[in-house]
C-alpha cells in the first residue's frame, strides 16, 4: 500500500504554460537532437495563471466522450515497470483488456509507451530527461493520427479508418501517489478548436507527425484527480474520428505549491494505443 505524503483533495491555483510563437516560421520541435545550429524548436511560452479543479469525488461526471477524458480504477499487476520486456508483453495486455472494458474498444493497437521519473528537465537540458512535460499540449493532430495508423498498420489502414478511430493515452502512477507535478487535463466542452490548436511540426530523424500547442483560453476549464494513486487511471483522448463526440483533450502537467517538499517525485507512465470500435 502506498504510504507516501499527499494533499487532501483541494482545488489548486497555480500557472500553465501556453503556446507563444518564436519567429516566423512555422512551429516545429525535433524529437531528439537537431541538426548542428538548429534550435530542438521555435516554440515560446505563454504563462498564465488558472485553478485546476480537483475531480475527486467527482470522476462519474467526466466521460472519454464528453470531455475527453476519464479517471477508471484498475489494480495491474505490474508495480515497478522496470523491465521493458515485461511491459510490453504483461503490462500492454492489461491495458488493452483496460480499454475494451471501459470504452468498447474492438481491436487496440499500442503503439509506445513513456516513462516519467525525473524532475521537470531544466531549459537547455537533454530530451533525454523524461520528467513531467510542463506545456499544455495534445500528442497528435487530426493529421497525424491519421498516419499513424498508415504508419503502424499498413495495408490494413484504409479499411480500419472506415470504422471510427480514436486514440487514447492510458495514464498510471507508479510506486506512490501524485504530490508533485500532478497531470491536469482540460474539458473538450470548453475549447475553441479553431482559436486554441496550434499544428506543430513533429521531426523524428525517419519521419515526420505533429502535436498540437495549445493557445490560452479563458475559456478553458482543467481538472485533475488529487492524490492519485497507481490504481487509478486517467484516459486521457488523443484523437477521435467521430466528430460528435469529444476529440481530444489539452492536458500538462502542473505544480502544486502546498505540496508536501518530503513527497517524493512523481513517476509515471503513459501507453499510446489506437483504438478500433469496428473490429
Amino acid at each position: 500500500m502506498a504510504t507516501a505524503a499527499v494533499l487532501a483533495p483541494h482545488d489548486v491555483p497555480t500557472t500553465l504554460n501556453y503556446y507563444s510563437p518564436i519567429g516566423e516560421e512555422a512551429p516545429y520541435q525535433y524529437v531528439l537532437e537537431p541538426p548542428e545550429g538548429v534550435p530542438r524548436d521555435n516554440i515560446g511560452t505563454d504563462t498564465h495563471p488558472v485553478t485546476v479543479h480537483d475531480a475527486r469525488g467527482r470522476q462519474s461526471e467526466f466521460t472519454i466522450d464528453n470531455g475527453g477524458f476519464q479517471f477508471v480504477k484498475h489494480l495491474s499487476a505490474e508495480k515497478d515497470f522496470d523491465d521493458e520486456e515485461r511491459i510490453k508483453t504483461e503490462y500492454y495486455k492489461e491495458v488493452e483488456e483496460l480499454l475494451k472494458k471501459e470504452v468498447g474498444a474492438k481491436r487496440v493497437f499500442i503503439f509506445d509507451h513513456t516513462i516519467r521519473r525525473k524532475p521537470a528537465p531544466e531549459v537547455g537540458s537533454k530530451p533525454d530527461n523524461r520528467g513531467p512535460v510542463e506545456r499544455v499540449h495534445i500528442d497528435q493532430t487530426f493529421e497525424a493520427s491519421v498516419q499513424r495508423v498508415h504508419y503502424h498498420l499498413g495495408e490494413e489502414a484504409d479499411r480500419l479508418l472506415k470504422g471510427r478511430v480514436r486514440i487514447i493515452n492510458v495514464w498510471r502512477p507508479i510506486h506512490h501517489p501524485v504530490a508533485h507535478k500532478p497531470l491536469a487535463v482540460s474539458d473538450w466542452r470548453y475549447l475553441d478548436t479553431k482559436h486554441d490548436l496550434v499544428p506543430v511540426r513533429f521531426i523524428y530523424p525517419h519521419r515526420e507527425g505533429s502535436i498540437f500547442s495549445v493557445r490560452y483560453n479563458p475559456n478553458h476549464k482543467w481538472y485533475y484527480l488529487s492524490n492519485q494513486t497507481p490504481e487509478e487511471v486517467t484516459l486521457i483522448k488523443c484523437y477521435d474520428s467521430d466528430v460528435d463526440r469529444a476529440r481530444l483533450t489539452p492536458h500538462s502537467a502542473f505544480l502544486d505549491k502546498s505540496s508536501p517538499p518530503e513527497a517524493p517525485h512523481r513517476e509515471s507512465i503513459e501507453v499510446r494505443c489506437l483504438v478500433f470500435d469496428s473490429e
